[in-house]
């Protein structure tokens, strides 16, 4: 229902700004959440590089369209971009097999500043544009030329919808049971037959290419550039937040929680707005939120928003009668 809802409904409904300032930075976030959960949440391997994964998705589907123009179809130009991301989220997990919790953390954020100078740096992969951001070409899938926020919306539902059906499945299947012995206790998984270097690895490709997809998606259905600043540290700790927020080890809490990351900015902003507050205000406020929302979930509820709306559905399924 809320699929067909999504569909059919809320491109009726929704006006231009709720496609460029909601809707489709939702949706591209929430891609990106289930990737980092599926290595943070379901295999327990700590993360901080999201940001240059998604970079690296982004440059690769920018090169292939630029340098490869028979195959400027966009459902290439993003596989692509994650097959590329998952290539190298693979070469940087190789660290994972050795170390683990603050180390593994450590690696993946010198994954991060490396990939950032990458991109700044080397002028190939901007085509030797100096600034290092460059500007996407037109948009076309099979034909079909993407030109509105709506259609950019249904395309990257498309996308979503079909990539949150793939990572359901993972998790419930053998891998995702790999996955989440490795997370609970590496040796005993051994043990018992899971083997660490192919289980780790290929939470660490799964994860790079959903993230890599995502990035691709950022620049050429959000931003309409590449550009260095876009997938800096700031990003990967917003995803982090939205896992963390939303529910570690959940389908569900990427997406709450990423409708958290996106909403509350522009909810603080109205409250400034109606408070009259200074603007200067809104940044400053919405760090404060975020610290303090990290620290209560943590503490009250690790589980997140996706446990608070199970315990919401338990009891509305028994009122009004609790017991």
């Amino acid at each position: 229902a809320i699929i067909a809802f999504a569909f059919l409904a809320v491109p009726m409904l929704a006006d231009e700004y709720m496609f460029r300032a909601i809707l489709i930075p939702f949706l591209i976030l929430s891609l990106a959440a289930i990737g980092l959960n599926i290595l943070v949440g379901y295999c327990g391997q700590v993360s901080l590089g999201t940001g240059g994964f998604m970079a690296v998705g982004a440059y690769a589907a920018y090169n292939l369209w630029l340098r490869v123009p028979e195959l400027n179809n966009l459902v290439v130009v993003f596989l692509f971009g994650g097959l590329m991301a998952a290539a190298v989220g693979i070469l940087f997990g190789i660290p994972s097999l050795r170390i683990k919790g603050f180390y593994l953390a450590v690696a993946t954020l010198a994954s991060q500043f490396f990939l950032d100078w990458l991109f700044a740096r080397v002028k190939w992969l901007t085509n030797y544009t100096p600034s290092g951001s460059v500007a996407v070409g037109r948009l076309e899938v099979f034909g079909w030329h993407v030109d509105t926020p709506m259609e950019r919306y249904l395309l990257i539902l498309t996308i979503v919808v079909v990539a949150t059906l793939v990572a359901k499945n993972l998790a419930r299947g053998h891998i995702g049971r790999s996955w989440m012995a490795i997370r609970d206790m590496d040796i005993a998984a051994e043990i018992i037959g899971f083997k660490p270097l192919r289980t780790k690895l290929s939470a660490f490709a799964v994860s790079s290419f959903y993230c890599g997809v995502a990035g691709a998606l950022y620049a050429y259905c959000y931003l309409g550039t590449v550009e260095p600043e876009a997938y800096n540290l700031d990003v990967s700790f917003r995803i982090l937040f939205m896992v963390i927020i939303g529910g570690v080890g959940s389908i569900l809490g990427s997406f709450l929680g990423a409708a958290f990351i996106v909403l509350l900015p522009i909810v603080l902003s109205v409250i400034v707005h109606y408070t009259g507050l200074p603007n200067s205000v809104t940044s400053n406020l919405e760090l404060m939120v975020f610290g303090a929302l990290i620290i209560f979930f943590l503490i009250v509820e690790p589980h997140g928003l996706a446990r608070l709306w199970q315990i919401g559905k338990e009891k509305l399924r028994l009122w009004p009668f609790p017991h």
